[in-house]
């Protein structure tokens, strides 16, 4: 028994190295990085403690980046995983064909394969003022007066770009819970058929408690991904107008790289690390809890 032990360690050993090379190192070289002050011009470190968090909690950007983040947070996990959700179960029921279900998955999941960047850009068209889609779309439903510079606009802009991950990434988390919902034992259904139970009853009493685990997993991808936002905002808007739309990724990266306080930006990434991984144990605690 303790050969095969040993064996068994000998092919858990390189992804075991793997990770610690590529993750955990890298994550407490970071927290080093983010107790000096250095730029990538110079080898000089000077080492500044923990004044780089002293000077982000006092930088009003930080939160307005941190109220962004939350926000979009907040919009993922109604939209991609609560209309997520409701996709999955519609295309679970006997409502949508065979064919259908199939043709209607591919279709849901094809944004999430598109590249970000490129989603942004177009979208960036879309919201275009003089040109865009979406203004366009508004005149000929005669509703004119709504049309604005969506991501000009510091009451708009914000939201213009939660938009479009919405789109991309609803689909991606429903494919999941599909995948969740599909092994679920039918014996259970059919049983609730029996006593008479709804579409709606079936769904809140077997579906939602057997696809928990994917709904948890679910929320956790979707709120680390939340606050790693920065393609979107830095291809569509770069952080403007006037930092209405700066999240935490594009203000690590603006620290770092356009200001050269590579010091500050490592301890924006710190900050990012704490949030999402704290964010995480709170949802896998809760979730266990509800279990109990």
């Amino acid at each position: 028994m303790r050969k095969k032990n040993k064996t068994y360690l000998l092919y858990i050993l390189p992804a075991l190295l793997f990770i610690i090379i590529f993750v955990y190192v890298p994550i407490f070289q970071n927290f080093y990085f983010s107790l000096f002050n250095m730029n990538s011009y110079t080898d000089k470190w000077t080492f500044v403690g923990l004044s780089h968090y002293l000077n982000i909690v006092k930088d009003p950007i930080f939160y307005t980046a941190l109220k962004n983040n939350t926000l979009y947070a907040v919009f993922s996990l109604i939209f991609q995983v609560g209309f997520g959700l409701f996709l999955a179960i519609l295309l679970d029921s006997k409502f949508v064909g065979k064919k259908l279900k199939v043709l209607f998955r591919n279709i849901y999941f094809l944004p999430s394969l598109i590249s970000i960047t490129a989603v942004a850009l177009m979208f960036y068209f879309i919201y275009n003022p003089n040109i865009g889609m979406l203004n366009g779309f508004l005149d000929m439903l005669g509703l004119g007066q709504w049309k604005t510079a969506w991501l000009a606009n510091p009451n708009t802009a914000i939201y213009s770009v939660i938009a479009m991950s919405q789109w991309q990434y609803t689909g991606y988390i429903m494919v999941l819970l599909l995948v969740a919902i599909q092994k679920i034992p039918k014996d259970l259904y059919e049983a609730a058929e029996i006593d008479g139970a709804s579409e709606i009853q079936k769904a809140f009493h077997i579906t939602i408690p057997g696809v928990k685990g994917m709904l948890v997993a679910t929320s956790i991808i979707t709120v680390i991904g939340s606050f790693k936002l920065f393609t979107e905002v830095y291809v569509t808007t770069g952080g403007g107008p006037y930092n209405t739309t700066q999240v935490l990724g594009t203000y690590m990266y603006r620290s770092a790289f356009l200001f050269d306080e590579m010091g500050y930006g490592s301890a924006v990434a710190v900050i990012i690390f704490i949030i999402t991984f704290t964010t995480s144990l709170l949802q896998i605690k809760l979730s266990n809890r509800n279990k109990g």
